[in-house]
């Protein structure tokens, strides 16, 4: 297999670039994908978080992009309304953002333009920012690409590379209508690309390339999206080793409380690890945690408690009560994560979906999922590049059956701890079962 960024035929601009970050080597899934976006296979491929999946497929098809706009003639045709060539969907508003940021990276100084339309930012301006750039490279959420579709302010009989990123999530219950509606489009475009007399399939065949990816891609969801563009028969489908990663460089622990002592459990185990980590390193400790709860409520309660007690913590989620945090509400949130001003978010399963953020050390859980793809993808936010993490788990004797079940259907070691005098023990069962 190929082995570095050159053999892989990356372009060569890319690679200077990426070595601002330390990034020198393909991972796994970079080796296997690459390759065959750049032939223009259709590929639908699976990989743990942390892994790079946005750049294994960014980096092919931006390279085509950019080879293709080199020999574009001057003579005004990117003027037309729209000229998009490469489009990117992603669930959530925190995930499209966190694409665009890698996109506005690698494009720097190539004069390939892109732009982010997703939903709780004002419409208008984005169609004002649409018409005046005219961008190569579109990434957003289904519902707001659907409107904007509709409105015929996007079209897509230009788009020649199309990317279903965290795809099992947008062919999701609440997802899958306003997904099926954009990929109708998008069919509908480049049917009507098709030249007399030849068939509407042959020419979708040939414009477009598609790929899709997630860390729990099942072959349920990947006939639903394969099936809506009428794909099933040129799918390269691809699995990576580095799946091993949720076993390899995640600690899983679980630490009983009765329902109405989470709170408590809770900041037990914050001062717990902070204590922990700032004794290892004698200087005050960089601990980023996590905190994952299904129900917007709930986060939002837990968030307002952290903080009454002086907990530097921010909350990333959708609707608490009746009024749903704004977009810019969550960015700050996110901003104040990543840059360590709070040390502890508070999110329901919102910010699992293919968030990168640097240094997570500790996942939290307040309940256990009942969809083992939910808990991987709460899992994959610490233990990322090479990194290693811990994932814990709170709950009470009912949650801990259901963990149980878990740990055996993902094939994963969890650790029983307890919390003692601000410190986290093993019990004593299991010590001397060690021992």
């Amino acid at each position: 297999m190929l082995k570095t960024f050159d053999q892989l035929g990356v372009d060569p601009r890319f690679i200077e670039i990426l070595k601002k970050r330390n990034i020198t080597e393909p991972t796994d899934i970079q080796k296997k994908v690459i390759p065959l976006l750049s032939e223009g296979k259709n590929v639908f491929f699976t990989s743990s978080t942390g892994t790079g999946k946005t750049f294994a497929y960014l980096l092919p098809f931006l390279g085509k992009l950019l080879e293709k706009s080199e020999h574009t003639p001057e003579d005004g045709t990117k003027a037309r309304r729209n000229f998009l060539r490469f489009l990117i969907v992603a669930p959530t508003l925190e995930l499209c953002t966190q694409i665009n940021g890698e996109l506005e990276f690698l494009l720097e100084g190539t004069g390939v333009s892109c732009a982010l339309l997703i939903g709780s930012v004002n419409i208008e301006r984005q169609i004002e920012n649409l018409k005046k750039t005219k961008p190569d490279v579109i990434v957003g959420n289904p519902n707001r690409l659907l409107i904007l579709a509709q409105k015929k302010l996007i079209n897509f009989s230009n788009l020649q590379y199309l990317v279903l990123d965290e795809a099992d999530r947008l062919v999701s219950d609440e997802m899958t209508d306003d997904t099926s509606g954009l990929l109708e489009l998008i069919k509908r475009a480049s049917h009507r690309g098709t030249k007399k007399g030849e068939p509407s399939e042959a020419a979708a065949k040939t414009t477009l390339c598609f790929a899709a990816c997630s860390a729990t891609l099942n072959k349920k969801n990947a006939d639903k999206l394969s099936s809506a563009l009428r794909m099933q028969s040129e799918i390269t489908f691809v699995d990576s080793q580095d799946n091993e990663i949720l076993r390899d460089k995640i600690e899983h622990w679980a630490i009983f409380s009765e329902k109405r002592r989470k709170e408590q459990t809770l900041r037990s185990l914050l001062a717990a690890i902070s204590g922990a980590e700032s004794s290892k390193k004698k200087k005050k400790s960089k601990t980023k945690t996590l905190v994952f709860t299904s129900r917007g409520d709930e986060a939002a309660i837990m968030l307002a408690r952290l903080q009454f007690h002086h907990i530097a913590a921010a909350g990333l989620f959708g609707k608490a009560g009746k009024k749903p945090l704004s977009a810019q509400e969550r960015k700050l949130a996110l901003d104040s994560f990543r840059n360590g001003s709070a040390s502890v978010l508070i999110s329901t399963d919102l910010a699992a979906r293919g968030l990168d953020i640097e240094n997570v050390t500790h996942v939290v859980s307040l309940d256990v999922p009942s969809d083992s793809e939910v808990y991987i993808h709460r899992c994959g936010r610490t233990g990322r590049a090479g990194k290693r993490g811990v994932m814990v788990t709170i709950g009470d004797e009912t949650q801990m059956r259901l963990l149980a079940a878990m740990e055996k259907k993902l094939k994963i070691k969890i650790y029983p701890k307890e919390l003692h005098y601000g410190q986290i023990f093993a019990p004593e069962d299991v010590i001397e079962e060690e021992e």
